[in-house]
């Protein structure tokens, strides 16, 4: 057998050159057969190569669907908005120098009036800077209906994730943190405050934990 070949159907040596390619050359890859798929498809290496082209330092969270990972254009991306009284579309287009039109887009809004019904807003990113370094959460947004990595202007992206609750004097940053978790796992209140508690406040460990227990659950046929 050539020794190139040989190469080519080592996991290991296909980790090291899939691991380099940008998202749509690991599409292609996925397709060339099992291995290089199954290879191609794993968490670690499919994030890796979301973050990369916007220095992204975390990406938090597994989307629902596969298809989530296949296109990291800015428009994947979202700033959340927590809505307080007086916001209008208007001023909110201002302040993050983006167009009306892109709000409604985003959010799946026909009308100006669909912001009074929602909590918060998901605003177009204008300016891709703001995620270098930074930390986006993979969400399920059912206003919008759509998956979307969002990103957090309050959150402190620059310190180590396990702190982040305790950072959060607040109650509406917890809040935060409790509604994003929701929206990754898909879960109720409960069910988040306790990933969260069992895993020191840090999200990131919660969602590992979670992740853990429906693996299992898998495999003894209880879901």
């Amino acid at each position: 057998m050539n020794s190139n070949f040989s190469a080519l159907t080592c996991r290991d040596t296909l980790r090291i050159i899939l691991q380099k390619l940008p998202v749509p050359d690991l599409a292609r890859a996925s397709c060339v057969c099992r291995l290089w798929y199954s290879v191609a498809s794993d968490h670690e290496i499919v994030a890796g190569a979301f973050k990369a082209p916007w220095k992204l330092k975390d990406v938090i969270g597994k989307p629902v669907s596969g298809s989530f990972w296949r296109d990291n254009g800015i428009g994947k991306f979202a700033i959340s908005h927590r809505l307080v009284k007086g916001d209008t579309l208007a001023r909110l287009a201002i302040r993050y120098s983006v167009q009306v039109m892109d709000i409604k887009r985003v959010n799946n809004m026909m009308s100006d009036h669909g912001i009074y019904s929602r909590e918060r807003l998901l605003i177009p990113i204008s300016n891709p800077d703001i995620l270098v370094n930074g930390t986006c959460y993979i969400e399920l947004d059912t206003d919008a209906r759509r998956e979307v990595a969002v990103f957090y202007l309050e959150g402190d992206t620059n310190r180590n994730s396990s702190h982040l609750l305790n950072r959060m004097t607040t109650e509406q940053g917890k809040r935060r943190i409790l509604d994003s978790l929701k929206r990754s796992m898909q879960v109720d209140d409960g069910t988040a405050q306790y990933y969260l508690s069992i895993s020191n406040g840090d999200p990131r460990a919660a969602l590992s934990e979670f992740s853990k227990d429906l693996r299992w659950e898998r495999k003894v046929g209880l879901t």
